[in-house]
C-alpha cells in the first residue's frame, strides 16, 4: 500500500486520496482554528500561492486532539479559513492522527523521521509532512517551524525541480 492508496475524504465529505495529487509536491499539515500556531495558516496560504501553479499544494487536515483546538463542525472550520486567513488549498475532513482511532494516513507518516530522527506520534497542531512528486515522505517538519523557514522552502523548491 502507497499513501496514494489511502481513502480520505474531503471538508464536505467527498471521496478523494492523495492519488489526486500524484505527480505533485504536498505539504500535509494537521490544522486548527484555536491553536497559538494558528497563524502559520497564513504562512501555508503564501507557500500555495507562491508554488501552486508549479505542482505543489498545501493539502491541511483538521484535528482535535490537542486541547480541543479544532471544536468546529466543516462549515465553521471552512468559514474560519477562508473569512480568516483566505484560505485555497484544499481541507480534509476533521481526523484523527494519534491513538487508537489514528487514521491509516497518519499510520504511515508518523512512521517518517523529523530532522533528529525521531518517528512517532504528531507532537501538535501544525506538524507537516512534505510528500515528494512520487507520493513519498520527503521530510517530517515538527509544528513551531514556521511554513516559510528556508529549510521547509528549500525542500519544496527541491521537489519542484526534481
Amino acid at each position: 500500500m502507497t499513501l496514494y492508496d489511502i481513502p480520505l475524504r474531503t471538508l464536505t465529505g467527498e471521496p478523494t486520496s492523495l492519488a489526486d495529487y500524484r505527480g505533485q509536491a504536498v505539504l500535509l499539515v494537521n490544522v486548527a482554528s484555536k491553536c497559538g500556531l494558528t497563524p502559520q495558516y497564513a504562512g501555508l496560504e503564501r507557500l500555495q500561492k507562491e508554488y501552486g501553479d508549479r505542482g505543489f499544494t498545501v493539502l491541511g487536515v483538521p484535528c482535535n486532539q490537542f486541547a480541543g483546538q479544532e471544536p468546529g463542525s466543516a462549515e465553521e472550520i471552512e468559514s474560519f479559513c477562508s473569512a480568516t486567513y483566505g484560505v485555497t488549498f484544499p481541507l480534509l475532513e476533521k481526523t484523527d492522527v494519534n491513538g487508537a482511532d489514528r487514521h491509516p494516513l497518519y499510520a504511515e507518516l508518523t512512521k517518517a523521521a523529523d530532522a533528529e530522527g525521531e518517528a512517532g506520534d504528531i507532537q501538535w497542531n501544525f506538524e507537516k509532512f512534505l510528500i515528494g512528486k512520487d507520493g513519498r515522505v520527503v521530510s517530517r517538519i515538527r509544528p513551531r517551524t514556521e511554513p516559510e523557514a528556508p529549510e521547509l522552502v528549500a525542500a519544496i523548491e527541491a521537489q519542484l525541480s526534481a
